[in-house]
């Protein structure tokens, strides 16, 4: 089955960016000439895509603008003669079919991709986090939809963490090694304290079936009243394959605010109009 939906679950508060966040959804934050979105929306695009759900919140409508089409800028750019700006905006509103769905409330993101239930219908699918920005050569969704055509059964993307580091992640436990980058898993275990079951964190990258969205269902809520995607996934481990892979980028948590620098940082070193003067400027700087 062809993998041509996604979710992007964006109704979070963005705490931890404020106070940038307290009237501007954190997905809209720039990244260079860019919002965080816009990258997230290019990477799901480059894996061929075609419908993206955006589940949302009522503080996000800034990012439902930013994805329609702008009349009057496109009106006022045309008649200031700036052509390649009036086709760069041109291509927002066309880079794909885009439905929001609200989350009336925020009961955790396994509720979240629960809520696209009905669009997504019992077809393969991708949940895409946005905090998570990764600089790639091929799309992390591309990958990981290779991986699923070999296995046909969900795939997550991994990344290896330190020991330290470990508690802030899922941490996955494998059953066996398929290859140097896709790994079988029997489980995983939420932001463990302590002794975790390996050194491979789930980044915000996952390929889904049907069978995923079934378990949610069913779920208990768990702390804080939440419905966690972690523990759907558990489930479906012990009864059918599931798969990470260790995916080939370099990620950035633009949900925190170093993150969000470090990204500002190496996207901006990556642009050719703007390495030089960059370097200068870093190069000029006293502590």
């Amino acid at each position: 089955m062809y993998v041509k939906k996604a979710v992007i679950p964006i109704a979070g508060l963005g705490t931890r960016m404020l106070p940038a966040t307290k009237s501007i959804p954190k997905e809209m934050l720039p990244l260079v000439d860019k919002p965080l979105i816009h990258y997230i929306v290019e990477e799901v695009v480059a894996a061929g895509i075609n419908q993206i759900i955006f589940v949302t919140g009522r503080t996000k409508k800034a990012v439902e603008d930013y994805f329609d089409k702008n009349i009057e800028l496109e009106l006022s750019l045309k008649n200031s003669r700036k052509e390649e700006l009036l086709q760069d905006i041109k291509k927002i509103s066309n880079m794909c079919d885009i439905v929001f769905i609200k989350q009336k409330e925020q009961k955790g993101l396994g509720h979240a991709v629960y809520c696209a239930k009905d669009v997504l219908g019992d077809n393969p699918f991708v949940v895409v986090l946005p905090d998570d920005i990764i600089m790639y050569k091929k799309s992390v969704v591309t990958q990981l939809i290779e991986q699923y055509e070999v296995v046909k059964s969900p795939v997550i993307a991994l990344q290896k963490v330190s020991l330290e580091e470990s508690s802030k992640y899922g941490i996955v436990d494998i059953e066996s090694c398929v290859n140097d980058k896709l790994y079988k898993l029997k489980g995983m275990v939420e932001k463990p304290e302590y002794d975790p079951p390996s050194s491979f964190a789930i980044i915000g990258r996952y390929l889904l079936t049907a069978d995923v969205l079934n378990n949610i269902e069913y779920l208990p809520e768990g702390a804080l009243g939440e419905i966690q995607l972690t523990d759907a996934l558990r489930e479906v481990a012990k009864n059918n394959n599931m798969y990470g892979y260790i995916f080939d980028g370099l990620r950035f948590d633009c949900g925190k605010k170093l993150g969000y620098l470090e990204a500002v940082v190496n996207f901006a070193l990556n642009r050719d109009d703007l390495k030089d003067d960059l370097l200068s400027i870093i190069a000029s700087l006293t502590v």
